[in-house]
């Protein structure tokens, strides 16, 4: 490191809350003076208060009930294949043509 161009370093600097509280960290300041730590912020006290002026929690809630919803009506791809192969076995099968003819034959009753 070059001399004279680093600040100094404080491994004791005191942090002073407005809260009152005080602690100490490592800083290139001796005191730090802060609005807000975590002794008093409403995140990590639990008191947050979540503000939904547009209404978005509830629409998201609602979107989320239609899908949950819709999702227990969906049937699987099992139940879809063996449904195909249910009407597939059920299927008349075609009438064969003759070479050269472009429809199949008239049924003669």
């Amino acid at each position: 490191m070059k001399p004279e161009i680093h600040p100094k370093y404080y491994p004791d600097a005191k942090v002073i809350c407005a809260c009152g509280r005080t602690f100490t960290v490592g800083s290139t300041m001796p005191e730090l003076h802060v609005e807000i730590c975590s002794n008093c912020h409403p995140f990590y006290t639990g008191k947050q208060k979540l503000l939904d002026t547009a209404r978005r929690v509830e629409r998201f809630e609602a979107r989320a009930g239609k899908q949950t919803v819709a999702a227990a009506g969906r049937k699987g791809r099992k139940v879809k294949k063996e449904r195909a192969a249910a009407r597939k076995a059920t299927k008349k099968p075609k009438l064969e043509r003759e070479p050269g003819l472009s429809k199949p034959p008239a049924a003669s009753s």
